[in-house]
């Protein structure tokens, strides 16, 4: 059995040994979760350039998205440090940490696409023909923002950020019944105002 493995995707210096990064990173991870910045920084400087190596690979090489995508993870591991139990080596507790940020921003992003009409193509919206771009840009961001506030949270969450109707109603503490009547209401409010 080898002690040593080369690793191919690294950036920069790495633990040369699976031993090693085992026998430091239990007690580092310990100070780090204790609070200690010094010591999570230790494990950044340890874990980035595998975990930058990852987003780089989940991004399609593009550099922007995978330092931003990096950075997500980085501060999501520090925000959960205290879920990591240790049953596992840290590098894939954190290259877990970062497919999970990835598919979620994903899902994130391809829900708000999905449900959400490009303000730059207004020629589908009524009243179009009448108003430019810019105009109905204002007056949709008004009409939003003058609906009533249970109405507004529905619209928002449902129809531009693309949540569920289960999950907003978890959200605001309401029933399902009361998140899609709200819903209703936004739309038909949003409705007269824009066409007025």
């Amino acid at each position: 059995m080898k002690t040593s493995a080369v690793v191919s995707d690294t950036i920069g210096s790495f633990p040369s040994t699976i031993g090693e990064e085992k026998a430091a990173a239990p007690d580092t991870v310990r100070r780090a979760q204790s609070g200690d910045v010094d010591a999570f920084e230790l494990l950044y400087h340890e874990h980035s350039p595998r975990i930058y190596a990852l987003c780089l690979r989940l991004k399609a090489g593009d550099t922007s998205d995978a330092t931003e995508l990096m950075q997500d993870v980085f501060v999501r591991a520090w925000r959960r440090l205290s879920t990591f139990r240790g049953d596992c080596a840290f590098s894939s507790w954190l290259h877990r940490l970062a497919v999970n940020t990835m598919l979620e921003n994903a899902r994130s992003d391809s829900r708000r696409t999905a449900r959400v009409l490009p303000m730059d193509d207004t020629s589908r919206l009524a009243g179009a023909a009448r108003s430019s771009g810019v105009e109905l840009k204002m007056d949709m961001e008004n009409a939003i923002a003058s609906l009533p506030k249970g109405a507004r949270l529905a619209f928002v969450l449902h129809d531009i950020e693309g949540y569920q109707h289960q999950e907003i109603a978890e959200q605001l503490s309401v029933s399902v019944g009361t998140v899609k009547a709200q819903l209703h209401r936004a739309r038909r409010l949003l409705r007269e105002r824009l066409e007025r």
